[in-house]
């Protein structure tokens, strides 16, 4: 039963937001009784944990999962970032916004497992890219790799990037066309325009 509760709590909040979503909702939306939920969370606020680090988990293992089948490395940002916008289903409540605004502490100790995630991430995407010719050997690994992270959460603003504006789709491939012709080698810049013509 907890899974259940997890499962559809986590489409809840990604489509109509973390603070919009009741547990009345929820346990009408599962056909149970409140008492149900609360056996296994005792508030909004644990649920809201469980399932905002049960969603990070997924992701991290299918990021595991991708990084695995050895694309080269353009290919495998690109596959990362299909694998995210299937997960957190294009954002459209803009779900990191509320929960920085209405749970800050669980956000706080979400972006710092996210940041030492995607740095190892990134930095091993980056030494592959540069030893298959992709990226210029010149960049600097930790530099790119802490820019790379803080454009990532700075596309997710929604005030800088309202989502009427922008679809989150949009929004990862500019980023990561920017990101690219920035450290691209020809041969990269070749890869990149294949991966851009997929989107």
């Amino acid at each position: 039963m907890r899974e259940k509760i997890l499962e559809k709590s986590n489409e809840l909040f990604l489509n109509l937001g973390f603070k919009s979503v009741t547990m009345d909702e929820i346990a009408e939306a599962l056909g149970v009784s409140k008492k149900t939920i609360y056996k296994y969370f005792k508030n909004k606020t644990e649920l809201v944990t469980a399932v905002t680090h049960a969603m990070f988990d997924k992701i991290c293992c299918g990021i595991n999962g991708v990084c695995k089948l050895e694309l080269n490395a353009i290919h495998e940002l690109f596959s990362i970032k299909r694998l995210i916008l299937e997960n957190l289903k294009d954002e459209k409540s803009s779900p990191q916004y509320q929960l920085q605004k209405y749970y800050p502490k669980i956000y706080a100790s979400l972006k710092q497992k996210q940041f030492h995630v995607m740095q190892d991430c990134v930095i091993n995407n980056l030494e592959k890219g540069i030893k298959t010719n992709l990226y210029r050997e010149t960049i600097d690994l930790e530099f790119i790799s802490r820019i790379y992270y803080n454009g990532m959460i700075g596309i997710k603003d929604k005030d800088l990037f309202p989502l009427t504006n922008y679809s989150m789709n949009t929004l990862m491939t500019n980023y990561l066309e920017y990101h690219l012709r920035g450290i691209c080698t020809e041969k990269g810049i070749q890869q990149l325009e294949n991966q851009l013509k997929l989107k």
